[in-house]
């Protein structure tokens, strides 16, 4: 028998203790989360009502766009519910649960910005051939092999961390449960899930970070072989969309994991502009840069109008 308590619950220190401040951010973080959804909802609507935008590049983005509606659920209700709330607690089987879906989510999101990236090389290196490198079955099996892969990742983490056990530390210096924030909660050995998790994010984010900086030596080596100033500036702005929501999503990201875990303001920013202000920012980057989802809308509201 071990000669500790078993915890049930952690309280989830959040964003600020001042009623006031937990009020404007609740009104902030709301409105954030509903234009999350719509945005993201219109360029699924728009993408699916638009034949002019069946083709590949499109459907990966509409992916991302049901990717970030996903994303963005696992975290900010919970963080509105506990901006209202005077206890904001969270079991421990919630908190796991929610360190799953981050994980799934998280690292699905990160496979389909590495497929969106050889999608874009096929698209500028092989212009004529792209219908056919690109067909349906090809894309299909990169989105399943994307969701597979992060719930896979995602599983094995979890199935380590199941094996924690959490003393009578309860406090969370956090908005939302991430498996670093549990260590120091834990009074057991933690060395397992923390190889687990540094493995993962080696072979997982990294690995598709490198995919995604060669497929751009090779877009970028591409462009500069083309002649024209139109041309490049043409081929150079089909990617440059996907380039900012991977700089947007990989430098939060990363920063945030490679950062000590000490619930530092800096550390609790760059969590919630991965997982509350990207998701947000995605539909408005690809719909002002891209002349074809915006051609998209004026098509679709003539019909309505």
């Amino acid at each position: 028998m071990r000669n500790h308590s078993v915890v049930s619950e952690f309280i989830l220190l959040g964003l600020s203790a001042d009623p006031q401040i937990q009020a404007l951010l609740f009104m902030l973080f709301l409105v954030i989360y509903l234009l999350t959804l719509m945005g993201n909802l219109l360029l699924l609507l728009v993408i699916r009502a638009d034949s002019h935008l069946h083709s590949p590049m499109y459907f990966f983005l509409g992916q991302l766009s049901f990717l970030d509606l996903c994303h963005s659920s696992v975290t900010v209700p919970k963080l509105l519910e506990n901006l209202l709330s005077e206890k904001k607690t969270i079991s421990v089987e919630g908190c796991l649960a929610q360190v799953f879906f981050v994980f799934a989510t998280g690292g699905t999101e990160s496979c389909l910005l590495a497929v969106m990236a050889y999608d874009r090389y096929v698209a500028i290196s092989s212009p004529l051939l792209y219908g056919q490198m690109m067909n349906r079955p090809l894309c299909m099996g990169l989105v399943w092999g994307s969701w597979s892969l992060a719930f896979l990742d995602a599983l094995i983490n979890i199935l380590v961390a199941l094996n924690l056990d959490f003393c009578e530390a309860q406090n969370i210096h956090h908005f939302s449960c991430e498996l670093p924030s549990l260590y120091p909660l834990s009074c057991s050995d933690v060395s397992a899930s923390f190889t687990a998790l540094l493995c993962s994010s080696l072979l997982h984010f990294f690995g598709n970070f490198l995919l995604i900086f060669f497929s751009y030596v090779r877009i970028l080596s591409t462009i500069l072989s083309i002649s024209s100033t139109t041309g490049r500036s043409k081929a150079f702005s089909t990617c440059s969309s996907h380039l900012t929501a991977v700089i947007f999503f990989y430098g939060s990201g990363l920063l945030r994991y490679l950062m000590p875990n000490s619930g530092s303001t800096q550390e609790l920013i760059f969590s919630l502009q991965y997982s509350v202000v990207t998701p947000m920012l995605n539909p408005l980057i690809y719909s002002l840069k891209n002349k074809e989802v915006k051609a998209a809308v004026r098509r679709i509201l003539r019909k309505c109008v």
